[in-house]
């Protein structure tokens, strides 16, 4: 259970994150800085409560977000 839910933007991110895309090019994909990306990141593994984007995808397929 999510201590918060995804938001679009969060779910977009993490489904770049899962296809193994780094941090630049979600950015450059999203039309995002990559600053902004980073910190969507961050909030993607404190409301999934994972530390990195491995544990990332897997806890949300477990969750059957991707």
């Amino acid at each position: 259970m999510l201590i918060e839910p995804l938001n679009e933007q969060e779910l977009g991110i993490l489904r770049l994150m899962a296809q193994g895309f780094s941090n630049p090019e979600i950015a450059q994909k999203r039309s995002l800085a990559v600053s902004t990306v980073r910190w969507y990141v961050k909030h993607i593994y404190r409301k999934l409560g994972v530390h990195n984007r491995t544990q990332a995808a897997a806890q949300a397929r477990e969750m059957r977000l991707l």
